[in-house]
Parts: structure tokens; C-alpha cells; sequence
């Protein structure tokens, strides 16, 4: 590629050449080192989530400068600029855990604020821990210039005796020790081994989930959703989406012509084949608002029914990232999708290839050394395992994870909690039995607020032998790592009135994944009752972040999006 070539369609940042404010515009530039040259050159964002918070996002720098050497190398001006993180597992079970969902929407106004404050003609987004995923996506569809997202990569397993170890590892051992079946020393052993290096929670978490969603999509080069970040081989994938950004900024193909609905179809069966994460529901309704895409939670079970889970990954089954990247990656699974009729091939992407032609190199089979990626024929599971239940507890709709369980039908009294902390105490204290269906309400959008993940608890009773044996309901969410008896996203919320407001300690409550239906067994007459003498509890925030996202946020079954007016 000639770094002279000019592109074939106005530069958004040639204003700075334009008009009475030429002159002071340019000496601005002039002062960051710019030439006279500079000038006739795209000015491509890339938009740094770099930080030494979280091992996810502490190995990025090195991607973000190969993205400037790669935009440099095919002609364009590279400007960076800064993303905030929250670390998910850190922050989990802490108040902090309620910044999270907040992030994402930081993210993207970051994102949407300097691109087109500055004018910019393309963006690189560098992003790992879990809302830089859908945040970076978000930012890139509202300001709708060519934009590529490069992922930071997944974590390298940590490893004790003999072991495979991922953060997970640690929530469940952490109710392990407290059911007595592993020792302090053992629990201290795996906290200090689970985390070997940088990169991402290595499961078919949420970061990966959405990495592999987004390229699924069409808006990260085949491959690179699976890299290891501590591999060469993802520098290089960074330099080259560089290289390719500024093609697409050429040829002036933008984000809104390749996630379509076609394409969130795509990425959405790729979330099913491969067991992802529930919060993959929240984050694509989110994706596909900024988008102007019509898409619904229905359109989630739509497409779970007809798509089979062809991957063993945790957290319900055994391999990782690196391992799926090993068998064949992202472009492996989706050619064995479109084999059976279930992508949509004519799908462009950043590449300007549409998805038939990226994957016409691959093999139609999976290989035969691997049992990580499986056919449709002999599926993991025959239809996908993120559920979507309705009921009078969630008319609107809630997310289960049925995978992994050999029977995702439970009745039982209901044990009530209004915080994710007494839950956790309950559990450890070894009060919470076989049977028991455990709510944990008032921690949706609204109500958290920022709808924080329930890993201590879900995984505590993992820990605890009770995985099978207890149901969980909540209006909050769950962390990509939690598998068992567990329904997330309940809607409308208890803080917005709805039906898990009104459920009291005792009464039975039904999950049955088999009938989509998620039950308070108590009469309408007596729930009417109950919601006639309910009060919406004062806000937790009256100032700040986390005032103004209890204030704007939607229902969870809307994506808990904040500009839904």
C-alpha cells in the first residue's frame, strides 16, 4: 500500500485547512511535530484502553503502538487517545462491581466524544476487560466512521498441580474452602496461581464471548478473537487491522454498513455455538440500539432453537480460548455454521470480503486431533443454552444459562435477599439447602444501580456441591464465568416495580428452561395486593455516575441502554 495514495472520498479532518481557521488550527498540530505534508493524510483515532488495573488491559500498550506503526505504514496520521476500565473480576462482590455496566456507557461516550470532536476519519479501538467490548463497539457505531476493533487478547491458564487454572478457579474454591473441602493453603495456592500473566479471563467469558461475537460480525480480522496476548502473533494481528482500517477508510466502509441485522445474527450464532456469556444478551440489545438495528430479546431465542453449542468451553464445559484457537479458531466454528445453513454469507466485512469469502480457505470439517470444536451432527447440545424465560417474574423477559445441567427445572421456597452480600454469607454459612431458590433483587439497572454480576455468590455455591441443587433468580447479571441453576436479567427490575419486588421469603417459585417459563407461584389477586402496598426505595446515588445511569437507564430486556428517549 503507497503511503501517497489519496483517498477517494474528503478527508473528515481536512477542515483543519479550511476557512478563517486555518492558520490557528494548524499551528495547534504544528505543535505535536505535524508537517506541511501531514495535512493531506487521514487522522485515525486509536483509542487506547491500556491501564495497569486489571491484567486484561496492563498488556495493550503493545497493541496500541503496533496500530500506530500499522497506520503510519499505510499512510495515515495516528492520534491516540485514552479509555478508562473496570476490572469485572476485581471489583466483584465489592461496591465496585456497580461501575462496571456504568463503564461501558463511559466507554463509548469517550469514544464518540473524541472521534468526532476531533473530526477524526477512522478509529482503531484497543480494548480487553469486558464493557471495553461493548462499549468500544457502541462508541464505534454512534460515531460511524470506518472503524476496526482489535482485541487485547485472551490470558495464557494459570496452572497447579497438574492443573488448568482461570479466575473462576478462585470464586469456586473460595466455596470449596468454606464447604471444607479444600484448605487455606490449597485456597491461597490457586489464588496466587490462577493468574499467570495478561490477557483476559481465558474461558468463553464475556471478553471472549464478544471478541468472537465481533468477529463473528465482521469487525475484527479472522482469528484474531482467540490470540493469547502474551503471543507475537497479536501485535502483528493489530498492525495489519491498522493496515486494513485505512482501506476501509479509502473506500469510506463504514460500521453501519456491516452490522446489519444479518451480521448480528451471525455473531449472535456464534455466541450460541460456542456457549458464551449471558451478558452477551445485554450488551448486543445495547450494540444493536447504538446500531439503528431492529433487534429484540425474542430475536435471542429465535435464534438459539435452531443453533446446536459445537464448542466445549468453560465455564460449563473443559477448554479455553487458547484452546479453541489452537483447534481452529473463530473462522473454523463459523465455517461449520455456514455449512449447515446457519450464517448469512453474503455479510461484508472491514476486509471488504463478505463471510463466504473469509472462510472459503477454511476446512468444511473440524479437525480430527481435536475435540474442542464438534459438528452439527454431534453437538455439545442440539439448540443453544442462553434461554430466555418469561413469567409473571419476568414478563419482560430474563437470561438463563441452561447449559451443563441435567435438568434445568426446579420448584422451591424462595430465600429473599436485597443485596448480593447477605446472599454470599448465607451461602458460606451454610444456610442455603438443596431446593432453595435464592432472590437477590433490587441490583438491576436502576436498582444497583449498574446491575452488578453475582460470581461470589453463583460461584460460592458452585464451591459448595450446590451448583444443580439451588436455583438463583436475579434482576442483576452474572458474571461470564457462572454456570448452574441461575436466571439473570429479571425485567422490569424490582426498583422499577416489578413482579421480584413482591416475592417473600417461602413463597415457591418455578424455573423450567424446558417451558421458557420463570413462575411466582402465588395468585394474581395477592401479587396485586402486595404491589398496592409496595414503595420504590429511595436512590442509593443522588449525585454523580451513578445517579445519572440510575436516572436514564432501560429496562434490562432493552440493553439498559441510557439514551433510549
Amino acid at each position: 500500500m503507497d503511503k501517497k495514495t489519496i483517498p477517494i472520498r474528503p478527508l473528515r479532518s481536512s477542515n483543519i485547512t479550511e476557512g478563517k481557521s486555518r492558520a490557528p488550527n494548524r499551528s495547534m498540530y504544528y505543535g505535536m511535530g505535524y508537517k506541511e505534508t501531514d495535512f493531506g493524510k487521514p487522522m485515525v483515532g486509536v483509542a487506547n484502553g491500556h491501564s495497569t488495573i486489571t491484567p486484561c488491559n496492563s498488556g495493550l500498550q503493545k497493541l496500541a503502538d503496533a496500530a500506530v506503526r500499522g497506520i503510519e505504514e499505510a499512510g495515515g496520521n495516528p492520534q491516540i487517545f485514552g479509555t478508562p476500565t473496570i476490572s469485572d473480576g476485581m471489583a466483584m462482590g465489592t461496591e465496585g462491581m456497580k461501575y462496571s455496566l456504568v463503564s461501558r456507557e463511559v466507554i463509548a461516550d469517550c469514544i464518540e466524544t473524541c472521534v468526532q470532536g476531533q473530526w477524526m476519519d477512522g478509529v482503531l479501538v484497543v480494548g480487553g476487560c469486558d464493557k471495553n467490548m461493548p462499549g468500544g463497539m457502541m462508541g464505534i457505531l454512534r460515531a460511524n466512521v470506518p472503524a476496526i476493533y482489535v482485541y487485547g487478547g485472551t490470558i495464557l491458564p494459570g496452572k497447579w498441580k497438574g492443573q488448568d487454572l482461570n479466575i473462576v478457579s478462585v470464586f469456586e474454591a473460595v466455596g470449596q474452602n468454606a464447604a471444607g473441602k479444600i484448605s487455606d493453603q490449597e485456597l491461597k495456592d490457586i489464588e496466587q496461581h490462577a493468574i499467570p500473566g495478561t490477557g483476559s479471563c481465558g474461558g468463553m467469558y464475556t471478553a471472549n464471548t464478544m471478541s468472537s461475537a465481533f468477529e463473528a460480525m465482521g469487525m475484527s480480522l479472522p482469528f484474531s478473537s482467540t490470540m493469547a496476548n502474551p503471543h507475537d502473533e497479536k501485535q502483528n494481528s493489530a498492525q495489519e487491522s491498522a493496515k486494513v482500517l485505512m482501506e476501509a477508510i479509502r473506500k469510506d466502509l463504514k460500521p453501519r454498513d456491516i452490522v446489519t441485522r444479518k451480521s448480528i445474527e451471525n455473531a449472535v450464532a456464534v455466541i450460541m455455538a460456542t456457549g458464551g456469556s449471558t451478558n452477551a444478551v445485554l450488551h448486543f440489545l445495547a450494540i444493536a440500539h447504538a446500531a439503528g438495528v431492529e433487534w429484540t430479546i425474542d430475536d435471542f431465542e429465535r435464534v438459539r432453537r435452531r443453533t446446536p453449542v459445537i464448542c466445549d468451553l468453560k465455564p460449563s464445559g473443559k477448554y479455553l480460548a487458547v484452546d479453541l484457537h489452537e483447534a481452529g479458531g473463530i473462522p473454523q466454528v463459523m465455517k461449520v455454521l455456514l455449512n449447515a445453513g446457519l450464517l448469512h454469507g453474503d455479510c461484508i466485512t472491514i476486509t471488504g470480503q463478505t463471510i463466504a469469502e473469509t472462510l472459503a480457505g477454511i476446512p468444511d470439517q473440524p479437525r480430527k486431533d481435536q475435540d474442542v470444536i464438534r459438528t452439527v451432527d454431534d453437538p455439545m447440545y442440539k439448540e443453544g443454552h442462553l434461554a430466555i424465560l418469561k413469567g409473571n417474574l419476568s414478563p419482560e423477559g430474563a437470561v438463563a444459562k441452561i447449559t451443563g445441567l441435567k435438568n434445568p427445572v426446579i420448584t422451591g421456597p424462595a430465600r429473599v435477599f436485597d443485596d448480593e452480600q447477605s446472599a454470599l454469607q448465607a451461602i458460606l454459612d451454610g444456610k442455603i439447602k438443596a431446593g432453595d431458590v435464592m432472590v437477590l433483587r433490587y441490583l438491576g439497572p436502576k436498582g444497583g444501580p449498574g446491575m452488578p454480576e453475582m460470581l461470589a455468590p453463583t460461584g460460592a455455591l458452585i464451591g459448595a456441591g450446590l451448583g444443580e441443587s439451588v436455583g438463583l433468580i436475579t434482576d442483576g447479571r452474572f458474571s461470564g464465568g457462572t454456570w448452574g441453576m441461575v436466571v439473570g436479567h429479571v425485567a422490569p427490575e424490582a426498583a422499577a416495580g416489578g413482579t421480584i419486588a413482591f416475592v417473600r421469603e417461602g413463597d415457591t417459585i418455578t424455573i423450567d428452561a424446558h417451558q421458557l417459563k420463570l413462575e411466582l407461584n402465588v395468585p394474581a389477586a395477592e401479587i396485586e395486593k402486595r404491589r398496592a402496598g409496595w414503595k420504590a426505595p429511595a436512590p442509593r446515588y443522588t449525585r454523580g455516575v451513578q445517579a445519572k445511569f440510575a436516572f436514564n437507564a432501560s429496562s434490562a430486556s432493552k440493553g439498559a441502554v441510557l439514551d433510549l428517549f
